[in-house]
């Protein structure tokens, strides 16, 4: 007779148990997979969040460059430079200390975080202010 336990670490339910629980259940694991693919589910700590809904986790467990991590507030279209410059940092291990424990000095030439406009109606179209040197050409009619 195999206990229970024997049982779970056998066929590896404790660890599969323990990842799902800790990633918030069922649930919680097909909302991400359904949002990012099929990409891995992480488990860690939550180190705080920031002002636009970004989480931010850490995990040291895993290997060196993938141990911290940011679970982005937008469900879909979310993009890099969502992150604000103090979380950056912390993400690629420039400082030891989140924001969170740590916060940055504030200037007051420092101006607040923007995403990237790119590709938006909110972005930034230059205009020509001199003269053509080559016009196109208009038919006669």
């Amino acid at each position: 007779v195999i206990s229970t336990m024997a049982r779970r670490s056998w066929f590896g339910l404790g660890h599969l148990l323990r990842t799902v629980r800790d990633a918030g259940g069922v649930w919680n694991i097909a909302k991400r997979l359904s949002r990012d693919g099929p990409a891995e589910i992480r488990v860690g700590t939550l180190v705080g969040t920031d002002d636009y809904g970004n989480k931010y986790y850490e995990n040291k467990n895993y290997i060196w460059s993938r141990h911290r991590w940011v679970d982005f507030g937008k469900w879909k279209g979310f993009d890099a430079s969502q992150v604000p410059a103090e979380w950056h940092g912390w993400l690629h291990s420039m400082s030891d200390d989140p924001p969170t424990k740590v916060p940055p000095v504030r200037r007051k030439f420092r101006q607040s975080h923007v995403e990237n406009v790119s590709g938006t109606t909110r972005q930034y179209v230059p205009y020509s202010t001199t003269r053509q040197k080559i016009l196109p050409w208009q038919p006669d009619e």
